[in-house]
């Protein structure tokens, strides 16, 4: 009679993943619990979190700071959030893809809102450059357009970004962010080409 194999333990840990791999999936589990539960966090917290032993976190990490220091470079890292720009739909219409760019940013800001938070303040900044969306990634979503808008594409992107951050943070806005919608709505209505009576283009001066 067949004996019943052992079933699979639930709690095996991660395999081995090459050094630069497995600091990523540390940094990245440890930035979960920052987020969570602030600082006040154990290596074995984040090893758990990471799914590997603790002594683990020690072969790639000298200390928890060390775990700390990469979480948040990792949060501020602005790889993602270009990447997410440069996804965006292209066949959306023009408006629709300027509000899905305002939601990526906007989701970046609270990210980095609660991470300011749990680690104390705007001291989280220190030797690092503030986070902020590529241009480019923004431009290129105005560059089929720019024959109706009255600036460049990259004019255009440095608005958009800054309308969001201005109408999105709670010391300028308040709690009740203006929505992407709205953000959208109020940057076409400065910066489109109006047409003049005979239905032709003309540029307001800049």
């Amino acid at each position: 009679m067949a004996t019943d194999r052992p079933k699979a333990s639930r709690s095996r840990r991660a395999a081995g993943l090459p050094p630069e791999e497995r600091r990523a999936a540390i940094a990245a589990a440890a930035l979960q619990l920052l987020l969570a539960h602030g600082t006040n966090i154990t290596t074995r917290q984040i090893a758990e979190a990471a799914n590997i032993a603790e002594a683990t976190t020690f072969r790639v990490f000298p200390d928890k700071d060390a775990v700390i220091r990469a979480a948040v470079d990792l949060a501020l890292d602005p790889a993602p959030i270009n990447r997410a720009l440069h996804a965006i739909d292209r066949t959306l219409p023009f408006d629709g893809q300027l509000v899905a760019a305002v939601e990526i940013i906007q989701r970046r800001m609270i990210d980095i809102g609660r991470l300011v938070s749990a680690v104390g303040g705007p001291a989280v900044f220190a030797g690092r450059e503030r986070p902020i969306p590529h241009l480019a990634a923004l431009a290129s979503l105005f560059d089929p357009e720019r024959d109706h808008i009255r600036y460049d594409s990259e004019k255009a992107a440095r608005l958009l970004a800054a309308l969001t951050l201005g109408f999105s943070h709670p010391a300028l806005y308040g709690d009740e962010p203006m929505s992407p919608s709205e953000i959208v709505t109020l940057l076409l209505g400065g910066i489109r080409v109006q047409s003049d009576q005979s239905g032709r283009h003309r540029r307001s001066p800049c």
